[in-house]
C-alpha cells in the first residue's frame, strides 16, 4: 500500500519551454492512474520514465485545453504501440464526442477497448471502485463543469501477531486467512480467542485529493477531510485576488485555508499564472494559513 505521485505539468494556460500544463501520474495501491492530460503529456511521461503502458484509468477534470489537449495524442500512441489492454476515461459529458471525432477523422481507431465514463452530476459521487481503491468526485467551481477527484486506498488485511499465535497450537496455517480478515478463533473447547489478540492493525490507508481549477470553495472540505495529500490550484497570489471571481481560480492563501479546514497532512500548490516569476511566493503565502506546504514542479515525486 502507498501513494506515489509524479507531477508532469503544473502551470496554467499555454505551454512554454519550461512550463507545462496540468498532468499527473498517480500510483496508488498498485493502480496506475493519469490525472488530466495537458498538451505534451506523453513526452513528459517518457522524460520522467513513467511506465505509461500500465495506465488503465485516466481522469479528466474539465474540458479546457490545458487539461486534456494531450489526450488524443496519447491514445493514438497507445494504438501505435499495439496496446491491447482496455483504457477507461472518466471526464465531463462531451469528452467521448471530442475524442472519437478526432480518431474518426484521422482514421486512428484504437486497437484496444476505449471506454468512456461521462460525468454530469454536481453532487459528489463514487465513480470507480475495486478491491484496492475508490475514486470519488469533488465538485468544483470553475467556468465550465469541473470535478476534482479523491483517490482512496482500501484498508488492507490485518497482520498476524506471530508472537501470540505461536502459543496457540490449534491455530494452523489454513486459519491465517480468516484471522487476517478480522475473524476470531474458536478453540475445540469453545474458548474464543479475540482477533485483536492474534493480529495487528493493517497498514494505514492513504488518500490523495486532486483539486483542479476552481474558485475558493470551502464546501469541499468534508469530502477531502484528513487526506494524506491535497493538490489545490493556486493560480494567483492575493495581490491579484480581484481576478479570482472572473476567472474562477484561487489564490495560494485560499488553497492554504482549504488545507487547514480539511486538516490534510500535506498541501501541494500548482497551476501557477505565468505572470509570477518567483514561485516561492506561492508557498510563503499558503504558509500563512497552513504549515505543511510544497510546490509542484515538473518531475517532482511525492511518496507516502
Amino acid at each position: 500500500m502507498g501513494i506515489q505521485l509524479t507531477i508532469l505539468g503544473c502551470h496554467s494556460a499555454t505551454p512554454r519551454t519550461n512550463a507545462h500544463p496540468t498532468a499527473q501520474y498517480l500510483k496508488i495501491n498498485e493502480r496506475h492512474i493519469l490525472i488530466d492530460c495537458g498538451e505534451g503529456t506523453q513526452v513528459l511521461l517518457r522524460q520522467h520514465k513513467v511506465p505509461f503502458a500500465k495506465i488503465k484509468h485516466i481522469f479528466i477534470s474539465h474540458l479546457h485545453g490545458d487539461h486534456f489537449f494531450g489526450l488524443v495524442g496519447l491514445i493514438s500512441t497507445f494504438g501505435l504501440l499495439d496496446r491491447r489492454t482496455e483504457l477507461h476515461i472518466y471526464g465531463p459529458k462531451g469528452i467521448k464526442e471530442i475524442i472519437t471525432l478526432q480518431l474518426k477523422l484521422s482514421k486512428s481507431w484504437t486497437s484496444f477497448p476505449l471506454l468512456f465514463h461521462e460525468l454530469n452530476s454536481t453532487e459528489s459521487q463514487i465513480i470507480f471502485e475495486d478491491k484496492k481503491i475508490s475514486v470519488t468526485t469533488i465538485p468544483l467551481d470553475h467556468r465550465v463543469y469541473t470535478n476534482g477527484f479523491l483517490f482512496q486506498e482500501k484498508e488492507g488485511q490485518r497482520k498476524l501477531n506471530m508472537e501470540n499465535i505461536i502459543h496457540e497450537p490449534e491455530i494452523e496455517i489454513c486459519d491465517y486467512h480468516n484471522l487476517k480478515n478480522g475473524k476470531d478463533f474458536t478453540k475445540q473447547d469453545g474458548t474464543v480467542l479475540e482477533n485483536d489478540d492474534l493480529t495487528l492493525p493493517p497498514k494505514t490507508a492513504h488518500s490523495y485529493a486532486f483539486c483542479s481549477d476552481t474558485a475558493y470553495k470551502p464546501d469541499i472540505v468534508p469530502i477531502i477531510k484528513g487526506a494524506s495529500l491535497l493538490y489545490h490550484e493556486s493560480t494567483f497570489l492575493e495581490d491579484k485576488k480581484n481576478l479570482t471571481e472572473r476567472t474562477k481560480h484561487s489564490t495560494a492563501k485560499e488553497a492554504g485555508s482549504v488545507a487547514k479546514q480539511a486538516e490534510v497532512h500535506k498541501l501541494i500548490l500548482g497551476h501557477y499564472s505565468s505572470r509570477y516569476k518567483d514561485l516561492n511566493q506561492f508557498r510563503l503565502e499558503a504558509l500563512t494559513e497552513f504549515e505543511n506546504v510544497e510546490l509542484a514542479e515538473s518531475g517532482k515525486v511525492f511518496i507516502i
